[in-house]
């Protein structure tokens, strides 16, 4: 069953995509409703799973010297059973913040906070050492960041359907 999202709907997602904090009675005034109805469709957008979770955006570079590398991956072998091992690996290591599995040249793409390049050296040398079934690995390291957005794009994301 698809969920059906009507125009306040997708304005209390764009709001909760940039506002996560925002009072539910604020989110209600902003869509124009009253708070039950409000709080009703928003248990409704998080039991669908629309709404996966809340979190506060860290000023990083205000708390602790750090580098942002990224990482491309390739696997020598691409078998599941491969992929199945590197993932749980990946999974259980703290300063890889983000992983996906893409198409093209490499398996995966790694976004990784260390405290400096020698500290993601030694990460790399672990991951190496650990035979997690790497082959090639590419590094980029991030100078600037020049958009951290973490608003999607809904209204070019979502087909609307004509009114009925």
């Amino acid at each position: 069953m698809t969920l059906k999202l009507d125009d306040r709907d997708l304005k209390m997602l764009s709001i909760l995509g940039e506002e996560g904090r925002i009072s539910k009675a604020e989110l209600a005034r902003r869509v124009n409703l009253s708070p039950a109805p409000c709080w009703e469709r928003l248990k409704r957008l998080e039991g669908a799973g629309l709404i996966t979770g809340y979190r506060a955006e860290i000023a990083l570079k205000k708390l602790a010297s750090h580098v942002v590398v990224f990482m491309a991956v390739e696997l020598a072998s691409h078998r599941g059973n491969d992929f199945q091992l590197f993932e749980r690996s990946i999974e259980r290591i703290d300063e890889v913040v983000g992983c996906w599995a893409v198409g093209g040249g490499v398996d995966y793409i790694l976004q990784v906070v260390a405290r400096d390049i020698d500290a993601y050296q030694r990460l790399v040398d672990r991951l190496l050492e650990a035979h997690v079934g790497i082959t090639r690995y590419f590094t980029y390291v991030v100078t600037k960041p020049v958009k951290l957005s973490g608003k999607l794009p809904l209204e070019q994301l979502i087909e609307r359907q004509p009114e009925e």
